[in-house]
């Protein structure tokens, strides 16, 4: 078996998949295992399998496979991460090449305080990896294909976003909810947001008001990124020709039960014909849609997003005039 031959379509794959060689270390890995064990692809590479899983109790099964050169199949052994996490997981150990492949099916187990909308996006994040990966693979192709830069850049615009819509249905999969904080320049964040969508084929019109002054927010990166679109693509999909994207600082603001003394607002206004008088109540919960082809899914994981951080997502519509704010904690809160 040649591992040249498939590396590239396995490192599109879901499945954990990692080749170690005759000693145990690691040679490749793919994304997939490499966010379950909470690693780097490249920073596997070379680290005994022992360490990198933390010395599991099956690993003389790995020694065996590659001893008696024979596939072994191991069922509900423990996965253990680098934050000290455990799943279940079914290994397929398979010697190639002078060394061994490890085929990884996690089984997640039900999280026992589940939220509804969690529930309900798993589901949908079952059905949409294979798609992903296709049209990840197609973009690929006419990446490599094409001549003209343009077509090159927005071939790799599109694997991007498969990238990071393939992460969020990992997540969901996993049923780690506990974002991944850091440092994140909101306004970055918005000129990110500003290029995807000036690559639209009928773009809206973008406004820009942003305070310069705003320091960074603690946040999980690519869940806020998931906000802002979700929020300028219901805006788009509404009607709104026009968005206007605004940053200030809040004081004062109550998020329940607890007082932000300081909080970065974002808005995101549009132009739009406003929310149905019927949804307003019910705007935020999963599957509510005022659109006939509407999964009614992205205020709903937006909200549940912001909640994550310690903040909220509010909005006011009249016709002509719809702004959804989020609000993100910039210090600690205060009971």
């Amino acid at each position: 078996m040649n591992t040249a031959s498939w590396r590239g379509w396995a490192e599109q794959m879901s499945t954990g998949l990692a080749l170690v060689d005759a000693g145990l270390r690691v040679v490749w890995i793919n994304p997939a295992l490499a966010e379950w064990l909470d690693t780097g692809p490249r920073s596997a590479v070379g680290q005994p399998l022992g360490l990198l899983l933390h010395e599991p109790d099956w690993l003389g099964q790995a020694e065996r496979a590659l001893a008696e050169q024979r596939a072994v199949q191991l069922r509900g052994v423990a996965l253990r991460t680098a934050r000290g996490r455990e799943w279940p997981a079914d290994v397929a150990l398979q010697p190639v090449d002078g060394g061994v492949l490890l085929e990884v099916h996690v089984l997640a187990p039900a999280a026992p305080a589940a939220s509804p909308l969690s529930a309900t996006l798993r589901g949908f994040a079952h059905e949409v990896k294979n798609p992903l990966a296709g049209l990840r693979g197609a973009a690929q192709l006419l990446q490599r294909r094409v001549a003209d830069e343009d077509l090159k850049a927005l071939a790799g615009l599109v694997i991007a976003e498969a990238d990071r819509l393939a992460s969020l249905a990992n997540r969901l999969l996993h049923h780690d909810g506990a974002p991944r904080l850091g440092p994140v320049n909101i306004h970055e964040q918005l000129e990110w947001l500003t290029d995807l969508l000036q690559a639209e084929p009928e773009p809206p019109q973008l406004r820009h008001d942003y305070d310069p002054s705003l320091p960074d927010v603690k946040g999980d990166a690519e869940r806020l990124q998931q906000i802002l679109l979700n929020l300028a693509r219901n805006a788009i999909e509404a009607g709104a020709r026009t968005l206007t994207l605004r940053t200030r600082v809040e004081h004062g603001l109550r998020v329940g039960e607890r007082m932000l003394r300081t909080a970065l607002r974002v808005d995101v206004a549009d132009d739009g014909p406003g929310v149905p008088a019927a949804l307003r109540d019910t705007l935020f919960e999963p599957l509510v849609s005022g659109r006939a082809d509407g999964s009614g899914l992205g205020l709903a994981l937006a909200r549940e997003i912001a909640r994550e951080h310690g903040g909220e997502l509010r909005y006011a519509s009249r016709p002509g005039e719809t702004v959804f704010s989020l609000y993100l904690p910039l210090e600690r809160t205060h009971e």
